[in-house]
Protein backbone atom coordinates (compact mmCIF):
# COMPACT_ATOMS: atom_id res chain seq x y z
CA UNK A 1 0.00 0.00 0.00
CA UNK A 2 1.49 3.37 -0.87
CA UNK A 3 0.18 6.45 1.69
CA UNK A 4 -0.56 9.94 0.66
CA UNK A 5 0.02 11.03 -2.59
CA UNK A 6 3.26 12.53 -2.48
CA UNK A 7 4.28 15.12 -5.09
CA UNK A 8 6.99 18.14 -4.17
CA UNK A 9 8.58 17.29 -1.29
CA UNK A 10 6.18 15.86 0.81
CA UNK A 11 6.88 12.78 2.54
CA UNK A 12 4.91 9.88 3.02
CA UNK A 13 3.02 7.07 5.82
CA UNK A 14 4.82 3.78 5.07
CA UNK A 15 4.71 0.23 6.04
CA UNK A 16 1.23 -1.66 6.90
CA UNK A 17 1.19 -3.50 9.84
CA UNK A 18 -1.40 -5.90 10.37
CA UNK A 19 -3.87 -4.41 13.08
CA UNK A 20 -6.66 -5.89 15.17
CA UNK A 21 -9.66 -6.84 13.75
CA UNK A 22 -12.40 -4.22 13.37
CA UNK A 23 -9.65 -1.28 13.28
CA UNK A 24 -8.29 0.44 10.27
CA UNK A 25 -4.92 -0.20 9.29
CA UNK A 26 -1.94 1.73 10.91
CA UNK A 27 1.75 2.01 9.95
CA UNK A 28 4.71 1.59 12.18
CA UNK A 29 8.51 2.75 10.34
CA UNK A 30 9.86 0.93 7.74
CA UNK A 31 13.05 -1.02 7.39
CA UNK A 32 15.64 1.06 5.76
CA UNK A 33 16.62 -0.78 3.02
CA UNK A 34 19.87 -1.52 2.90
CA UNK A 35 21.79 -1.37 0.36
CA UNK A 36 22.62 1.74 -0.57
CA UNK A 37 22.07 3.08 2.70
CA UNK A 38 23.30 2.23 5.82
CA UNK A 39 21.78 3.15 9.15
CA UNK A 40 23.76 5.60 11.01
CA UNK A 41 22.98 3.32 14.64
CA UNK A 42 24.75 0.53 12.96
CA UNK A 43 28.17 -0.97 13.71
CA UNK A 44 29.00 0.05 10.27
CA UNK A 45 27.10 3.71 10.65
CA UNK A 46 29.11 4.33 13.83
CA UNK A 47 32.12 3.21 12.55
CA UNK A 48 31.68 5.83 9.44
CA UNK A 49 30.47 8.69 11.71
CA UNK A 50 33.68 8.07 13.97
CA UNK A 51 35.88 8.42 11.17
CA UNK A 52 34.55 11.33 9.16
CA UNK A 53 34.99 13.13 13.06
CA UNK A 54 38.98 12.18 13.16
CA UNK A 55 38.54 13.36 9.45
CA UNK A 56 36.96 17.05 10.33
CA UNK A 57 33.96 16.53 8.37
CA UNK A 58 31.35 16.51 10.91
CA UNK A 59 31.49 20.03 11.99
CA UNK A 60 28.47 21.08 11.82
CA UNK A 61 26.65 17.80 12.88
CA UNK A 62 26.65 18.91 16.87
CA UNK A 63 24.61 21.71 16.69
CA UNK A 64 22.31 20.03 14.05
CA UNK A 65 21.87 17.46 16.13
CA UNK A 66 20.55 19.41 19.08
CA UNK A 67 17.35 20.53 16.82
CA UNK A 68 17.18 17.08 15.38
CA UNK A 69 12.90 16.81 15.35
CA UNK A 70 10.31 14.76 13.57
CA UNK A 71 7.93 16.57 11.00
CA UNK A 72 4.77 17.72 12.67
CA UNK A 73 2.95 16.27 9.50
CA UNK A 74 3.66 13.71 6.70
CA UNK A 75 4.01 16.29 4.19
CA UNK A 76 6.28 18.74 6.55
CA UNK A 77 9.63 17.53 5.47
CA UNK A 78 10.56 20.91 4.35
CA UNK A 79 9.24 22.88 7.33
CA UNK A 80 10.98 20.49 9.96
CA UNK A 81 14.10 20.67 7.79
CA UNK A 82 14.05 24.62 8.01
CA UNK A 83 12.78 24.97 11.38
CA UNK A 84 16.02 22.61 12.35
CA UNK A 85 18.67 24.44 10.59
CA UNK A 86 17.13 27.91 11.08
CA UNK A 87 17.76 27.20 15.12
CA UNK A 88 21.56 25.36 14.42
CA UNK A 89 22.18 29.01 13.27
CA UNK A 90 20.87 30.61 16.19
CA UNK A 91 18.61 33.08 13.81
CA UNK A 92 16.45 35.16 16.30
CA UNK A 93 12.29 34.42 14.71
CA UNK A 94 11.69 37.68 16.30
CA UNK A 95 8.44 36.47 17.53
CA UNK A 96 7.39 34.14 20.32
CA UNK A 97 6.65 30.90 19.66
CA UNK A 98 4.77 29.85 23.08
CA UNK A 99 4.74 32.17 26.31
CA UNK A 100 7.77 34.24 26.36
CA UNK A 101 10.38 31.86 24.01
CA UNK A 102 11.43 32.72 21.02
CA UNK A 103 11.73 29.71 19.05
CA UNK A 104 11.50 28.23 15.07
CA UNK A 105 8.90 25.82 15.03
CA UNK A 106 7.01 24.38 11.53
CA UNK A 107 3.79 25.78 12.22
CA UNK A 108 5.81 29.60 12.09
CA UNK A 109 6.75 28.99 8.37
CA UNK A 110 4.18 29.94 6.46
CA UNK A 111 4.87 33.52 4.68
CA UNK A 112 5.80 31.93 1.36
CA UNK A 113 3.00 29.33 1.43
CA UNK A 114 -0.19 28.30 3.20
CA UNK A 115 0.32 25.61 5.86
CA UNK A 116 -2.79 23.93 4.56
CA UNK A 117 -1.86 23.63 1.40
CA UNK A 118 1.81 22.14 2.49
CA UNK A 119 0.27 19.74 4.61
CA UNK A 120 -1.88 18.55 1.72
CA UNK A 121 1.08 18.74 -0.44
CA UNK A 122 4.76 19.85 0.79
CA UNK A 123 6.81 22.10 -0.94
CA UNK A 124 8.86 22.42 -3.43
CA UNK A 125 12.91 23.29 -4.06
CA UNK A 126 12.06 27.10 -4.00
CA UNK A 127 9.29 27.60 -2.35
CA UNK A 128 11.89 26.24 0.81
CA UNK A 129 14.52 28.77 -0.25
CA UNK A 130 11.82 31.33 0.04
CA UNK A 131 10.76 30.68 3.47
CA UNK A 132 14.62 30.36 4.74
CA UNK A 133 15.22 33.72 3.24
CA UNK A 134 11.95 35.75 4.85
CA UNK A 135 12.71 34.01 8.25
CA UNK A 136 16.19 35.51 8.25
CA UNK A 137 18.49 32.92 6.68
CA UNK A 138 21.68 33.62 3.81
CA UNK A 139 20.56 31.37 0.97
CA UNK A 140 21.87 30.07 -2.01
CA UNK A 141 19.42 27.42 -3.92
CA UNK A 142 20.87 25.85 -5.99
CA UNK A 143 18.94 23.17 -8.76
CA UNK A 144 20.11 20.06 -9.98
CA UNK A 145 21.03 21.31 -13.23
CA UNK A 146 23.12 24.25 -12.13
CA UNK A 147 26.07 22.07 -10.58
CA UNK A 148 28.27 18.92 -11.94
CA UNK A 149 28.69 16.07 -9.58
CA UNK A 150 32.29 17.24 -8.46
CA UNK A 151 31.10 20.59 -7.38
CA UNK A 152 28.11 19.16 -5.18
CA UNK A 153 30.84 17.23 -3.78
CA UNK A 154 33.12 20.10 -2.37
CA UNK A 155 30.03 21.78 -1.72
CA UNK A 156 28.79 18.59 0.70
CA UNK A 157 32.40 18.81 1.90
CA UNK A 158 32.73 22.44 2.93
CA UNK A 159 29.04 22.85 4.24
CA UNK A 160 30.54 19.75 6.56
CA UNK A 161 33.77 21.34 7.61
CA UNK A 162 31.92 24.29 9.17
CA UNK A 163 29.45 25.60 12.00
CA UNK A 164 28.33 28.06 10.06
CA UNK A 165 26.81 26.54 7.00
CA UNK A 166 24.25 24.05 6.56
CA UNK A 167 23.06 22.45 3.49
CA UNK A 168 19.11 20.88 2.81
CA UNK A 169 19.22 18.33 0.13
CA UNK A 170 15.43 18.07 -1.56
CA UNK A 171 15.78 14.94 -3.32
CA UNK A 172 13.13 11.40 -4.66
CA UNK A 173 13.76 8.33 -2.20
CA UNK A 174 13.16 6.02 -4.76
CA UNK A 175 16.58 6.57 -5.84
CA UNK A 176 17.22 4.88 -2.30
CA UNK A 177 14.47 2.27 -2.61
CA UNK A 178 12.66 4.19 0.03
CA UNK A 179 8.84 4.18 -0.06
CA UNK A 180 7.34 7.76 -1.49
CA UNK A 181 9.36 9.81 -3.33
CA UNK A 182 10.00 13.98 -2.78
CA UNK A 183 11.75 14.41 0.32
CA UNK A 184 13.90 17.50 2.10
CA UNK A 185 16.38 16.10 4.79
CA UNK A 186 19.31 18.50 6.37
CA UNK A 187 23.16 17.02 5.66
CA UNK A 188 24.46 16.23 9.10
CA UNK A 189 28.00 15.04 7.84
CA UNK A 190 30.13 13.71 5.00
CA UNK A 191 32.50 10.69 4.65
CA UNK A 192 35.53 11.65 2.61
CA UNK A 193 36.52 8.19 2.13
CA UNK A 194 33.50 6.64 1.24
CA UNK A 195 32.34 9.13 -0.57
CA UNK A 196 29.38 8.99 1.93
CA UNK A 197 26.51 11.80 3.42
CA UNK A 198 24.73 12.17 6.90
CA UNK A 199 20.80 12.33 6.13
CA UNK A 200 19.20 13.80 9.14
CA UNK A 201 15.93 12.24 7.99
CA UNK A 202 13.27 14.25 9.81
CA UNK A 203 10.67 11.56 9.14
CA UNK A 204 11.97 9.66 12.01
CA UNK A 205 8.41 7.73 12.62
CA UNK A 206 9.51 6.20 9.04
CA UNK A 207 13.54 5.97 8.63
CA UNK A 208 16.30 6.43 11.05
CA UNK A 209 18.92 8.16 10.19
CA UNK A 210 21.63 7.46 7.30
CA UNK A 211 23.99 7.42 5.32
CA UNK A 212 23.77 7.57 1.72
CA UNK A 213 26.41 7.49 -1.57
CA UNK A 214 27.08 10.64 -2.73
CA UNK A 215 26.61 9.99 -5.97
CA UNK A 216 23.43 8.22 -5.80
CA UNK A 217 22.24 11.40 -4.06
CA UNK A 218 23.00 13.33 -6.82
CA UNK A 219 21.55 11.22 -9.04
CA UNK A 220 18.68 11.56 -6.80
CA UNK A 221 18.00 15.54 -6.83
CA UNK A 222 18.09 15.05 -10.49
CA UNK A 223 14.56 13.33 -10.47
CA UNK A 224 11.52 15.25 -11.93
CA UNK A 225 9.37 16.99 -8.94
CA UNK A 226 6.03 16.61 -10.53
CA UNK A 227 4.83 20.12 -9.43
CA UNK A 228 7.32 21.90 -10.81
CA UNK A 229 8.68 19.50 -13.88
CA UNK A 230 11.70 20.40 -12.68
CA UNK A 231 15.00 18.43 -11.21
CA UNK A 232 15.65 19.11 -7.55
CA UNK A 233 18.80 20.43 -6.19
CA UNK A 234 19.91 22.07 -2.68
CA UNK A 235 19.72 25.12 -0.50
CA UNK A 236 22.96 26.23 1.32
CA UNK A 237 21.81 27.95 4.62
CA UNK A 238 23.82 30.76 6.83
CA UNK A 239 23.22 33.57 9.32
CA UNK A 240 21.98 36.55 7.74
CA UNK A 241 24.39 39.81 9.35
CA UNK A 242 21.28 41.90 8.74
CA UNK A 243 17.63 41.40 10.01
CA UNK A 244 15.84 43.42 8.17
CA UNK A 245 14.13 40.46 6.62
CA UNK A 246 12.54 38.90 9.44
CA UNK A 247 11.53 42.50 11.10
CA UNK A 248 9.92 43.34 7.62
CA UNK A 249 8.29 41.22 4.62
CA UNK A 250 5.64 41.40 1.95
CA UNK A 251 2.96 39.17 1.89
CA UNK A 252 2.14 38.53 -2.10
CA UNK A 253 -0.87 36.43 -0.90
CA UNK A 254 -2.83 39.72 -0.44
CA UNK A 255 -4.37 40.49 -3.39
CA UNK A 256 -3.56 43.97 -3.19
CA UNK A 257 0.23 43.23 -4.20
CA UNK A 258 -0.60 42.15 -7.68
CA UNK A 259 -1.53 45.71 -8.27
CA UNK A 260 1.94 46.74 -6.61
CA UNK A 261 3.59 44.23 -8.77
CA UNK A 262 2.06 45.46 -11.76
CA UNK A 263 3.11 48.90 -11.02
CA UNK A 264 6.52 47.76 -10.50
CA UNK A 265 7.43 45.78 -13.15
CA UNK A 266 5.30 47.55 -15.51
CA UNK A 267 3.96 51.04 -14.82
CA UNK A 268 7.12 52.38 -13.17
CA UNK A 269 10.12 51.33 -16.33
CA UNK A 270 7.72 53.57 -18.34
CA UNK A 271 7.54 56.25 -16.12
CA UNK A 272 11.37 56.24 -15.58
CA UNK A 273 12.58 56.30 -19.20
CA UNK A 274 9.75 59.21 -19.82
CA UNK A 275 10.42 61.91 -16.84
CA UNK A 276 12.52 64.53 -18.11
CA UNK A 277 14.28 65.44 -15.01
CA UNK A 278 14.53 63.95 -11.08
CA UNK A 279 11.82 66.40 -9.49
CA UNK A 280 9.59 64.87 -12.14
CA UNK A 281 10.21 61.51 -11.76
CA UNK A 282 9.12 61.88 -8.46
CA UNK A 283 6.38 63.85 -8.93
CA UNK A 284 4.93 60.96 -11.36
CA UNK A 285 5.98 57.95 -8.69
CA UNK A 286 3.93 59.82 -5.73
CA UNK A 287 1.04 60.13 -8.60
CA UNK A 288 1.20 57.08 -9.87
CA UNK A 289 1.85 54.28 -7.02
CA UNK A 290 -0.76 52.51 -5.70
CA UNK A 291 -0.18 53.45 -2.02
CA UNK A 292 -3.35 52.49 -0.99
CA UNK A 293 -2.60 49.42 -1.86
CA UNK A 294 0.89 48.82 -0.14
CA UNK A 295 -0.11 49.11 3.05
CA UNK A 296 -2.60 46.72 2.56
CA UNK A 297 0.21 44.04 2.13
CA UNK A 298 3.05 45.43 4.10
CA UNK A 299 3.93 43.74 7.05
CA UNK A 300 6.30 45.25 9.81
CA UNK A 301 6.84 42.40 12.45
CA UNK A 302 6.98 43.61 16.11
CA UNK A 303 9.13 42.20 18.44
CA UNK A 304 7.77 40.46 20.57
CA UNK A 305 4.60 39.50 19.18
CA UNK A 306 3.14 36.35 19.68
CA UNK A 307 1.20 34.77 16.78
CA UNK A 308 -1.27 33.23 18.05
CA UNK A 309 -2.38 37.20 19.64
CA UNK A 310 -5.09 38.61 16.80
CA UNK A 311 -3.90 41.64 18.29
CA UNK A 312 -0.10 41.53 16.24
CA UNK A 313 -1.87 41.98 13.48
CA UNK A 314 -0.08 40.08 10.44
CA UNK A 315 2.80 38.05 11.48
CA UNK A 316 3.34 36.53 7.96
CA UNK A 317 5.09 38.32 4.73
CA UNK A 318 6.84 37.04 1.68
CA UNK A 319 9.53 37.50 -0.80
CA UNK A 320 9.00 38.71 -4.44
CA UNK A 321 11.43 35.52 -6.30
Amino acid sequence: MQGLSNTSGACTPTAVQQAPPGSSRTFYKRQLPSPPAIAFSSPEGKQLFAEALLGGTMEGFFKLIEQFRTQDEPAFCGLASLAMVLNTLSIDPRRTWKGPWRWFHEQMLDCCHPLDRVAENGIHLHQAACLARCNGAKVEVVPHSMVSLQQFRERVRHSCTSEMEHMIVSYSRKQFKQTGDGHFSPVGGYHEGRDLVLILDTARFKYPPHWVPLDELYTAMSLVDPTTQQPRGYILMGAQPRLDSVLFTLDIRDRASSKAREFVQTTLPHVISSASDTAGLFAAVARQAPLDKIAKFMAVRIIGCNLRNPSCGRHWGSCWT
